[in-house]
């Protein structure tokens, strides 16, 4: 929003809109502000229904005239540093990030710097404020220990869009695991439902009842002699661990997974490992491979792939040998 018209629009209210919710039509006539930003507008006051002040839930009326004031964007309380990370495209509205591991995408209680987020303040300037002051420009996210790909929104018109894409299941995302043992089958859909554990606040679980759903499709790419299964993981839904927790409760669970699979002590007594045929892990083997969606200026689908990294190619590389020379 270049104008100054664009920061303060107004509105009359006609009788095909009348008995709609504030909130629902100014999200409705704006693309570049989400709901949740509507209603924060509305509560601070920057919002007036014929001149007064009004609340989210107020029902329009014919003859209404409403006005908003767009204010600047807040000034963000973080300090950029320098932070690795690769960059597969980058335009006025969005970059598309190759994430490492290791590296947490937000501020979050003991993480409060070396986080994404701190590396993409250095690296451009003009990230959108939808996010909040914590999490500018940040639409999804990948788990601390999960490397590949990410889009970030550099302006609100973009996060605006690319969160609805995320929300309706348009956008694609594949995923590569490594998971213990061998999988039955060519492909499956796991169709389960997750939730917050209901003794372990920090994890997640399959909750058959009260959780929501979550669609996660997997097919094999490979399966070694030595006890492994390499999988290709699309998801149709985003909930928190979906990946790891799905895999885990049908028996599979990732390679190194700390929380939801047998995590680095088991693999250090793994028989490869202690003949030094393997090389120590140190997080889940997943990585986020692929990442399509429409790109909100351009209105066409767009695709990046991020090539395995390499300490997960290293172990790949390492089963294939002993595969190839009958090491079991």
């Amino acid at each position: 929003m270049d104008h100054e018209s664009d920061r303060a629009p107004s509105y009359e209210i006609t009788r095909q809109s009348q008995n709609i919710r504030l909130d629902v039509f100014l999200a409705a006539s704006s693309n570049d502000l989400s709901r949740s930003r509507i209603q924060s507008l509305i509560k601070k006051g920057f919002v007036e229904v014929n001149n007064l002040p009004s609340k989210p839930g107020y029902r329009l009326k014919a003859g209404d005239h409403i006005s908003l004031t767009i204010p600047p964007a807040e000034t963000l309380p973080l300090e950029p540093e320098a932070v690795e990370f690769g960059i597969l495209y980058e335009d006025e509205s969005l970059i598309v990030v190759n994430k490492p591991p290791g590296v947490v995408v937000h501020p979050a209680p003991g993480h409060a710097t070396g986080t994404l987020v701190h590396g993409l303040l250095r690296h451009c300037k003009d990230l959108s404020g939808i996010g909040g002051v914590l999490r500018p420009g940040i639409v999804h996210r990948l788990d601390k220990d999960t490397s590949g790909l990410m889009v970030v929104a550099k302006n609100d018109r973009a996060h605006t869009l690319l969160s609805r894409q995320f929300k309706s299941g348009k956008v694609q995302k594949e995923y590569v695991a490594l998971v213990h043992g061998l999988v039955i089958g060519d492909e499956q859909v796991i169709d389960l439902p997750i939730s917050r554990h209901p003794q372990k606040r920090k994890e997640m679980a399959v909750s058959l009842s009260g959780g929501k759903r979550a669609l996660t499709h997997w097919k094999k790419i490979e399966e070694f002699k030595s006890g492994f299964s390499l999988l290709s993981v699309s998801i149709k839904t985003g909930r928190t661990h979906q990946i790891r927790v799905h895999l885990s409760h049908i028996g599979h669970p990732v390679v190194g997974d700390p929380v939801y699979g047998y995590g680095q002590k088991w693999w250090k007594r793994h028989p490869l490992f202690e003949d030094h045929m393997l090389v120590s892990i140190n997080r889940q083997l997943l990585h986020a491979r692929r990442l399509g969606f429409t790109h909100p200026d351009q209105g066409r689908f767009v695709e990046y792939e991020s090539p395995i990294p390499t300490d997960m190619d290293y172990v790949l590389t390492m089963l294939n040998w002993l595969d190839l020379r009958g090491k079991t």
